[in-house]
């Protein structure tokens, strides 16, 4: 016999990350990832998965402009935060007789000698009405720019999920474009993730560093829309 489901609501669930710590929360319905390949999908990852829950923690805006070292530390410790923070969530519905999948910002599959996310969180975070994914790659809201990082819970609750937003930031701008390094953003359909990893990353004694984040610091937009 399976455990009795209490009812939950959008509202309530949203609460619960934003009573966890999270600054930003959303819902977005499983069945708007169809563009996602295949492997990479909310039902692929929880059967029977209806809804996705993104929580949101921002970076201090002096993360991106002190010293790679210090952005690594600071980068460590907001994951591990939203990561807590998705778990908290997560144990709460569960409580009601859900069923969760906890995601997190760091982690995930190697697919093609690449470390992919089970789902793109910053996708599921414009289709919760988080944000407008810019040129750059990264997810823009409008209070919070791009320092924003996420987690999401995963879950077979049936959830009202937001609106969409789309927020007009990269019209007539192309400095992401030419300040990148690596020529990953020289194509505006097609994000080379390679190219921007062989770049991003490095390796100093024996551990992978961060070596450039350059497209969330130079984008006018990196601590929100005015």
């Amino acid at each position: 016999m399976g455990k009795i489901k209490n009812e939950i609501d959008s509202v309530t669930v949203k609460r619960y990350g934003l009573d966890a710590g999270a600054r930003v929360t959303g819902i977005a319905a499983a069945d708007d990832f169809g563009a996602a390949p295949d492997g990479f999908r909310p039902v692929d990852v929880l059967e029977g998965c209806v809804s996705v829950i993104i929580m949101g923690y921002p970076f201090p805006r002096d993360a991106i402009i002190n010293d790679t070292a210090e952005y690594i530390t600071i980068r460590n410790g907001v994951n591990e935060k939203i990561s807590n923070i998705a778990k908290d969530v997560a144990k709460r519905i569960r409580d009601e007789g859900y069923r969760t999948k906890v995601i997190t910002g760091m982690g995930g599959k190697w697919v093609n000698k690449e470390s992919h996310g089970l789902i793109s969180l910053k996708h599921a975070a414009e289709l919760a009405g988080l944000g407008t994914i810019g040129k750059n790659y990264l997810l823009t809201n409008p209070e919070y720019g791009n320092l924003l990082w996420f987690s999401a819970v995963l879950t077979d609750a049936y959830l009202v999920p937001d609106e969409k937003v789309r927020l007009s930031i990269c019209d007539g701008c192309d400095i992401c474009v030419t300040t990148c390094p690596s020529g990953a953003l020289d194509d505006p359909s097609s994000f080379n993730r390679k190219r921007c990893s062989d770049t991003m990353f490095r390796i100093a004694d024996k551990k992978w560093e961060i070596g450039c984040y350059l497209c969330r610091r130079s984008c006018p937009y990196r601590f929100g829309v005015v």
